[in-house]
Parts: C-alpha cells; sequence; structure tokens
C-alpha cells in the first residue's frame, strides 16, 4: 500500500485521488464511484475553464452527468471574498447537483464553502500546484476585509494532471513551493512543542508531509521551468499536507510561526499593486522569518540566558492582558483574535519556570534536531529566488518597518506553540529583534 492509499484511510473527508498524465479523463468515473445517482455542474472562472474546465464538463454530459450550465466567473479581480460567495450560492441553490470545481485556490474556497453550506459534498478538478488547501478543511474566506478561515469539509474526491498544472502560470508553481517549504520551519516547531510535553508528534501525519518533502523540494528551477515530474512531486507534497492537516483535525503537520504572518497580513487584508498577495507568499516571507528565528535560537548561548529574570518579569494575566491591549489598540479585529489566542496558552509564573528549566535542560541535544530539520536562511532565500516567489517583503508590499511591527505581535496570534513563544518565554524577543533587523541583520532598518 502507496502512501496515499494510506493516507487515504485516515481522511476524514477525501476519499478518492487520481495524480497523473491525463487524469481529468477518469473525472466522471470518480463522480459515479463518489455521488451514486446524482448529477454535477461545473464551477470554474474564464481561465481554467479554457484549460480544463470545458473538458470535464463535457466528460460529464457525455456520460450523462450534466445537471446544468457550467458556472463561470468572469471577474478579473477574482477572489475568494463574500461576495463571491454569495453568487455562487445563488447559483447552486437553486440547482440539485454536486459542484465539480476547476481551478485552484480561490475557486476551491469558494465551491468548498459554498457547498458546505448546502449541505453537499464537492470534487475539484486542481489545475495548478498552488497551495495546501486543495484537500485541507476549512475554507478562508475575506469578509467585510477580514480574511477567516471557515469551517467545511474538504473534497470527497481529487483530481490533478501535472501536465497541466506544470503549464499553468509560473506564479502559481512559485506561492504553491512557498508554501510547501514553510512545512521546513514548522516541522521544528513541532519538534520543539513535543519535545516540551506540549503537543506530541503524530507519526503517521508527520510522515505524510515530511518524509517526501525534502525531494519535491530539490528542484526549484524545474518547478519554475514546468518540468512535469518535479511539478507533481510539488503536488504530492501539497496533497499529503493537506491529507494531514484532515487526519488529526489540525494544521498542526503544515503550520507554524511562518503561517502566523500569513494570518495577520491576511486580517489586513494585504494587497500588491491593486491585487490580494497569495498564501504562498505570504508564508514564504514568514518562512524566512520563522527560519531566521530558529537559527538564532540555535545559535543562542544558554549561559546567557537568566531563567530568574525571565520568570519575574513574565507578566500575570491581567497585565498580559493590558499589554496586548496597548499593542494591538489601532487593530479591532486583531485585538479580539490575539486575547482569545494568547490566553489559550498562557501560562503562570510556576508553569514557565518549570517550562524553561526543561527547556534549558534538554536543548543541547534537542537543537541538533532542529538543526538537521531546517534548510538554512540562506538555502531557503535561494530557494524562492530561483523557484520565482518573493524573497525580501517589500516584493509583497510589506515594508521592513512593517515587517518589524508584524514580528513584535506574532506571539500572540495563534494558541498554537511555536518558537515565537519559546523565545518570548525566555526573555530573548529584543535580542532577536536586534539580530534581525539591527545593524547587519537580514532586514537591517537604516536609523
Amino acid at each position: 500500500m502507496d502512501q496515499i492509499e494510506k493516507a487515504l484511510e485516515r481522511t476524514t473527508d477525501t476519499k478518492a485521488l487520481v495524480l497523473e498524465t491525463g487524469a481529468m479523463e477518469k473525472t466522471a468515473a470518480m463522480f459515479m464511484e463518489l455521488f451514486p445517482g446524482k448529477k454535477g455542474v461545473i464551477v470554474a472562472d474564464t481561465r481554467t475553464f479554457a484549460v480544463a474546465g470545458k473538458r470535464v464538463d463535457t466528460i460529464l454530459e457525455e456520460a450523462g452527468l450534466k445537471a446544468a450550465e457550467p458556472f463561470i466567473f468572469d471577474d478579473p479581480d477574482l477572489f475568494a471574498e463574500w461576495g463571491f460567495v454569495c453568487m455562487l450560492k445563488d447559483y447552486l441553490s437553486g440547482i440539485d447537483a454536486i459542484a465539480v470545481a476547476v481551478g485552484s485556490g480561490v475557486i476551491n474556497d469558494l465551491t468548498k464553502y459554498v457547498s458546505s453550506t448546502l449541505g453537499r459534498p464537492y470534487m475539484i478538478v486542481g489545475t495548478a500546484a498552488s497551495m495546501d488547501g486543495y484537500t485541507a478543511y476549512g475554507a478562508s474566506i475575506s469578509i467585510d476585509g477580514n480574511k477567516q478561515t471557515l469551517d467545511c469539509p474538504a473534497p470527497k474526491g481529487m483530481i490533478l494532471d501535472p501536465v497541466i498544472s506544470a503549464e499553468a502560470p509560473k506564479e502559481l508553481a512559485a506561492s504553491g513551493y512557498a508554501d510547501l517549504i514553510a512545512k521546513v520551519p514548522a516541522g521544528a516547531d513541532w519538534i520543539i512543542a513535543d519535545a516540551l510535553g506540549i503537543e506530541p508528534i503524530d507519526s503517521f501525519t508527520w510522515d505524510l508531509v515530511q518524509k517526501k518533502l525534502r525531494f519535491a523540494l530539490s528542484d526549484p528551477d524545474g518547478i519554475h521551468a514546468g518540468k512535469e515530474d518535479v511539478t507533481e512531486a510539488l503536488a504530492e507534497g501539497l496533497i499529503m499536507s493537506g491529507f494531514a492537516m484532515q487526519a488529526i483535525q489540525s494544521s498542526r503537520p503544515a503550520s507554524g510561526t511562518e503561517h502566523q504572518y500569513s494570518h495577520f497580513w491576511d486580517m489586513d487584508g494585504l494587497c500588491m499593486n491593486g491585487k490580494h498577495v497569495s498564501h504562498g507568499f505570504k508564508v514564504g516571507i514568514g518562512t524566512l522569518v520563522s527560519t531566521a528565528s530558529l537559527e538564532f535560537l540555535i545559535d543562542l548561548p544558554l549561559d546567557t540566558v537568566d531563567i530568574d529574570k525571565a520568570v519575574s518579569q513574565w507578566p500575570e494575566w491581567n497585565e498580559m492582558e493590558q499589554i496586548i491591549q496597548e499593542l494591538f489598540k489601532d487593530k479591532p479585529a486583531h485585538l479580539v483574535r490575539a486575547l482569545k489566542e494568547t490566553k489559550g496558552k498562557y501560562v503562570g509564573k510556576e508553569a514557565l519556570r518549570e517550562e524553561l528549566e526543561r527547556f534549558v535542560e534538554i536543548w543541547p541535544a534537542l537543537k541538533e534536531k532542529v538543526r538537521d530539520q531546517i534548510y538554512s536562511f540562506d538555502t531557503v532565500y535561494d530557494y524562492l529566488k530561483r523557484v520565482g516567489a518573493p524573497y525580501e517583503p517589500e516584493q509583497i508590499g510589506i515594508s521592513r518597518e512593517r515587517l518589524r511591527y508584524t514580528f513584535r505581535r506574532i506571539p500572540y496570534m495563534r494558541s498554537r506553540y511555536t518558537n515565537a513563544d519559546i523565545i518570548q518565554r525566555l526573555g530573548v524577543q529584543d535580542r532577536l529583534e536586534r539580530h534581525l533587523f539591527g545593524p547587519g541583520g537580514h532586514w537591517e532598518i537604516l536609523q
């Protein structure tokens, strides 16, 4: 039994996957297996309909499975936003049919969420190796300018032809690559959380994400050039990440500190040149910061860490609330989230002392595991550059000052324990800030 078959045994929602050349021709067979007695309707945009949707529509029609004419988004500024959710829901609610999404992130999220609200499953024919959200539960939807992850099931089935994905616009594969390389520092975060007894590693989902990760990331030039075999490896890595999240109903196997930067900027409605910045591109910059932070932690002399001082300076919860109120006074939505998420992982002074003493005890050996897990900062920077993804924050519309502003607020944005938390609790966040943004730092800010 191969890895895909094993994964499908553990997934909660997705029960079929075809990832091979010519996969699209198996759409009707998969549809009939998953949705016996039902008919389908295509959801696409103008580009994805031309690339694959028209053929899939024909396949359904020839098999007697077509319920209605395709729903095709023709807005050039299409993104996963509430207005587009309403448009699709209005159309699908009047049809007794299963949606067959044909596209990548936006089409998938819109179809996933609308299908869920209608109490229906759906399937996806992917057209690009652009993100891990194809097979993940939940959909990222922008509501009143704030992007939110809304609960909804993953697709019942997925089809992806690497030939089509390899021919997709280069920025889509670059975004997918940036999303996949994020799993490297995310794995390091999980290693730390596991060693501290905070969140044990699930070996099955760890292997789904990490076992073939280095191979899938090994040829950024080939992915940029549209080579089919490496694009297929990239797509499989992203799909396995989604399966891992399904299997344990958590994004922990695929998400750490780096994703918190993306979530923060999602809530800001980050745009560049009037267009929304892709998830992968935001995560890629977060991956650089997380990698630099982990390297700082690895090189940190433990004899310079004063546990007594760290514990004495650790705020009581009422003091922590005041800190958060001040940090997020200009961002009401962020404030609500920060208070909730920080409360979820807050510990008192006694528990903090135990945690830090444990960390100091195990870190000499543990840091070698972390070192083996991560790529160097220079390697991540080089890989992102070669694949055609942003490798400097300014390339996604984030100034160095804004990156530093975000850095100070990341420890409060998610209850998940990551390297940002141990750095904050050790009392060395100021030192790391100087390391990143001070003289000679990766993002030196000139005074």
